[in-house]
């Protein structure tokens, strides 16, 4: 029986002969339910009117989608050891992508910024010998395939390995997710938000949403507790969700900058 995947946000769901129902990621209101309807994709309808792509975002190897498909995230992939942790995930994996992924020694882990970039979790993960899947306990109920290989992590910091950590920071979702990588920048540090923390087409800062497509926009209290998450932390650069929404260097004062813009914004 085929895979099926949400047409509008990339969300993977188990083996069926028919397409499910409707997608409770669409239905909440921080996303939509596409003009036309709910419309699922079997997998193989899905790898042949798309093909994954990678290339070198700010110093960084990334894997998205041409054409871009549902949110049009990007996957990075972290050196860490012999081989790498992917950052976010994409709807679909395919064995080009994989064999790109293998040239760089393969994947150690993988780690969700929130449920909008789940994906295709479980087979990039089956992909590499079941690696595990790091997701925040608070959002396993937006989980749309279970797979075992799932590690649904509790309290505000995960250690995946000496220079690589989880930050449960809240906001966009109750676990959303933030990754730090301390080596990153020639050791200045690094920061990986997804789009919890997005980087603005200026690139100059960073803003905050609880909705991007319904432009609700984060409360103060929510923003003032990502800022304490951060701020104990050294890091030069931010990867946002997207091709080249990075700031390349001055990242930490730039966030700093950015909450106070913020608040006051919406004071």
């Amino acid at each position: 029986m085929p895979l099926w995947t949400c047409e509008t946000c990339g969300a993977q769901f188990p083996d069926n002969d028919k397409p499910p129902t409707s997608c409770p990621i669409c239905e909440d209101e921080r996303q939509f339910v596409n003009w036309k309807g709910q419309t699922f994709l079997t997998r193989e309808a899905l790898a042949e009117r798309h093909r994954l792509v990678w290339r070198d975002d700010l110093g960084l190897s990334g894997i998205g989608s041409e054409p871009s498909f549902a949110i049009g995230q990007r996957a990075l992939l972290v050196p860490l050891g012999n081989g790498c942790v992917m950052w976010d995930c994409v709807p679909f994996a395919t064995s080009e992508a994989i064999a790109h992924v293998r040239s760089l020694g393969g994947l150690k882990a993988i780690a969700i910024s929130h449920p909008h970039y789940y994906g295709a979790l479980a087979d990039w993960s089956e992909a590499f010998g079941g690696v595990p899947v790091y997701l925040h306990e608070d959002d396993r109920q937006w989980v749309t395939r279970k797979h075992s290989s799932i590690v649904h992590w509790t309290g505000d910091h995960q250690r995946i390995s000496d220079d690589v950590t989880l930050l449960r920071t809240g906001g966009h979702f109750a676990g959303a997710t933030m990754m730090h990588w301390s080596r990153g920048a020639e050791g200045k540090g690094v920061l990986l938000t997804g789009d919890i923390a997005q980087v603005t087409m200026d690139r100059r800062f960073v803003s905050f949403m609880y909705s991007y497509p319904n432009y609700m926009p984060l409360n103060a209290a929510a923003v003032r507790r990502i800022a304490a998450a951060v701020e104990p932390l050294a890091f030069d650069r931010i990867y946002g969700a997207w091709w080249g929404r990075n700031i390349a260097s001055g990242a930490k004062a730039a966030f700093a900058a950015s909450v106070e813009r913020y608040i006051a914004a919406i004071a």
